[in-house]
């Protein structure tokens, strides 16, 4: 094929993986019943006026299935790690015991698995709408170039079932992190 369409593909399948790479990221970030260190992974941190993301200011563990433990590398870190978690808004109620901060992460409500399903539907349903921006944009830069029509519209379906397999993927990753959340 030609080297400008190649590279046409080259792009969106860097686009289109980008979109599955940020879906990953924000169902690790989704709350699955057991307790996680990405559950954490956007608190912020007010670490001596610079905000910090917190796995830069502790180690964060799990001692077991419900218990989150964050050791900061400094002692007077503990009130502002402890601050961070509640402006975070996550729902947790950190305890601080001189030593370090533990979390007991409680076992979800059927109503709250339900929500918490609706938000990576939400999520899974963005990363859909980046596959398909990625596709609109490679049609276009594919019409942009002056090749045969017969080879515009082979890229074009090359384009199409690039999509369609990221968006196999998308459902795929979905319907996992569902049947996670849904189980008790």
């Amino acid at each position: 094929m030609n080297e400008e369409i190649d590279f046409i593909l080259d792009t969106a399948k860097e686009a289109m993986n980008k979109a599955i790479d940020h879906l990953i990221k924000e169902l690790r970030s989704i709350r699955a019943g057991k307790a996680s260190p990405a559950m954490l992974a956007n608190v912020q941190v007010d670490y001596y006026g610079a905000s910090t993301p917190l796995g830069q200011v502790a180690n964060v563990n799990t001692p077991d299935a419900r218990t989150i433990s964050i050791q900061p590398w400094e002692k007077n870190m503990l009130q502002e790690i402890e601050k961070a978690i509640m402006v975070a808004n996550l729902g947790f109620n950190p305890m601080n015991n001189g030593e370090n901060i533990i979390i007991n992460v409680p076992p979800l409500t059927e109503e709250r698995r339900r929500e918490l399903a609706k938000q990576a539907k939400a999520e899974a349903e963005h990363a859909k709408v980046g596959v398909r921006n990625a596709r609109k944009e490679a049609n276009n830069d594919i019409k942009k170039t002056d090749i045969s029509d017969d080879m515009k519209k082979n890229a074009e379906a090359d384009i199409q079932d690039l999509t369609n397999q990221f968006i196999k993927q998308i459902e795929e990753k979905l319907v996992v992190k569902e049947s996670e959340i849904m189980t008790v």
